[in-house]
Order: structure tokens, then sequence, then C-alpha cells
């Protein structure tokens, strides 16, 4: 086996990193009662970045890349060097005021638009039936395509029934694969429910090691929805980067407290999609499969949950 040794440099993550290549496997993990699935057919020849099958039969990526806060041409660079490195998973929102900078990203990486999995979200101000129709045309009109793998519901707000229909005559269209929500309560949801002809796919919450949402888990898996993490690194709030918990598990496997971050996310059975700007942070990120957090790592990195938000302006 050819290894490799990157050297990411001083700053968050100043840590030697020896990678292997990563096998493609089609064997089944077994995540604590969560069974997570390979891809079959690996996104790059030296990486297989595992799926998790959503409750309607769609595959989904684990690990993905995030693109709030990136814009302009800096945004379309990221994307398509994400793409060259072997990101498949894109997550991006109206909001985010982006879409049409990652789908230029995305035009030219010279990928195949069925290789990618690209997930938008509706904006509160665009809540409601005809509202969301429109936003939803508007997203993939930017992002230059015309169907969009995953479309959420930013946040429980305005006409969330309206836009819940909107969205299930889309997917009933084709033009979407999967509907799903974003920071959404188990009792938001529970009302969801009530009126939902299609069941949400995915809840997109808050999660970190210092935000953990177990009650949030064991909900979302109770009622087969997948877990999906924004701000994985709490985007380095508390200090996470430099945590010593952390970095004495990440001494053992030869990881970044990142690593270790993305690993344990994987192991609970949550999907993440880290953003950054820099290309050796993103091949550092996907270089966490070839190590397993043992039971006393998972326990220890579970005494860190303060069981609170870390992005208190966002509530």
């Amino acid at each position: 086996m050819n290894k490799k040794n990157y050297f990411y440099g001083t700053g968050r993550r100043d840590f030697l990193i020896t990678g292997g290549k990563l096998a493609a496997s089609t064997t089944l993990l077994s995540l604590g009662g969560f069974s997570l699935m390979s891809a079959i057919e690996p996104y790059r020849a030296d990486l297989a970045i595992p799926v998790v099958q959503l409750n309607n039969g769609l595959n989904m990526p684990m690990l993905g890349f995030g693109t709030y806060s990136l814009r302009g041409k800096d945004c379309e660079t990221y994307v398509a060097q994400a793409i060259e490195v072997g990101y498949r998973l894109f997550d991006t929102a109206t909001i985010y005021g982006n879409e049409e900078f990652v789908g230029a990203g995305i035009k030219n990486s010279g990928i195949d638009r069925k290789e990618l999995f690209i997930t938008s979200k509706v904006w509160v101000d665009d809540s409601g039936y005809d509202n969301t129709i429109k936003a939803f045309e508007t997203s993939i009109n930017k992002l230059g395509t015309d169907y969009l793998d995953l479309y959420l519901i930013h946040r429980p707000r305005g006409d969330v029934k309206g836009s819940w229909k909107a969205m299930e005559d889309l997917y009933k269209e084709g033009k979407i694969k999967a509907i799903g929500i974003s920071n959404f309560e188990p009792d938001q949801i529970n009302e969801l429910h009530e009126y939902a002809n299609v069941k949400p796919t995915v809840n997109q919450i808050e999660t970190h090691a210092f935000f953990q949402q177990s009650k949030s888990l064991e909900y979302l898996e109770k009622h087969d929805v997948q877990m999906e993490a924004w701000a994985p690194f709490a985007e380095g709030r508390n200090e996470l980067f430099s945590n010593e918990t952390l970095v004495e598990i990440g001494k053992k496997y030869q990881k970044s407290n990142a690593q270790v971050s993305l690993r344990w996310h994987l192991q609970r059975g949550i999907v993440s999609i880290p953003r950054t700007s820099k290309k050796a942070h993103m091949i550092e990120n996907l270089d966490i499969f070839d190590f397993e957090l043992d039971a006393s790592d998972m326990e220890t990195i579970a005494k860190l949950d303060l069981n609170i938000t870390q992005f208190p302006e966002w509530s």
C-alpha cells in the first residue's frame, strides 16, 4: 500500500498526517444499531465515502462539503477543488447567496451531474406553497441543474405546511429525489407528521462535540429520519481544534482533532458537512476511513457535551 505524508501547516490543525489509500468496500459497518453501507463504486480510485440509505431508498454520502459563507469566484474554486479531491455531497441554501457560485464550481469541474448529491434549502421568507415552488426553480436555475437530490425547509417558521405540500409535489414530479427539514425539534417534526404525505428523510441540525443532540438522535433514529450535522466542528468555537481531550484521542491514531470529530460523527451514524476554504483541509477531512474510535474514545467524547448550542445568535 502506497502511503502519502501530508503536512497541513500551522494554524488550527498543525498536524502531520500519514494516510493510506482507502479501498472500496461493500462491507456493512455496525454503528451502535445503525447500518452504514460503503459505496459500491468509489468516488475516487483510492477513496470510498460511506453512504447511508434514506427512508425512501436514496443513498446519501455520509461526508460532504458545506458552503455556508463561501462566496463569489472563491466559492467556485473551493467547490471545484472539493470535487477534485473526492467530495460528492454539496450543501447550499437560498439564504447563503451562493447557489450560482456552487453551480459554477460544479460546471468548472467537468464532473457528471449524476455523480453528485446536491442539497439546497428554502428560506423562511419563501415559505408557503407558491413561494416554495418559485424558490425551488430559482435554486435549480442558479445551480445549473434540473433536479435536486435533497431539498430542505431551512427553519420551522412561516407557512411550513404550504412549503411541505409544494415539496411533496416537486418530489412526486421527480424534480427532487428526497425532501427533508433543518433545525426542527421533535415536537415540530411530530406536528409535520400530522399532515405530511411524504415522510421527511433528513433533519439537518447543529451537532458537534459540545452539543451532541443525543435526545434528537434517539428520536430521529426511532422515526427513521437521518440526522445531518451542520457545523460539525462548531466552527472552531469553544476551542474545538485545540481541545486536549480530542488531542489525546488523536495521538492514538495519528489524527487531528478535526478528523477525530468527523470520525465520531460517522460512528454515531450522522452525516456531516464540514466547510473549509483550504484544499489541504479538504483532504484531511476525507482521511477518516482508515481508523475507528473504540468504545472508551466514544465515552470520553460524550463527556464533552455541554448540551447547549454554541450558536445562540442563530436560535
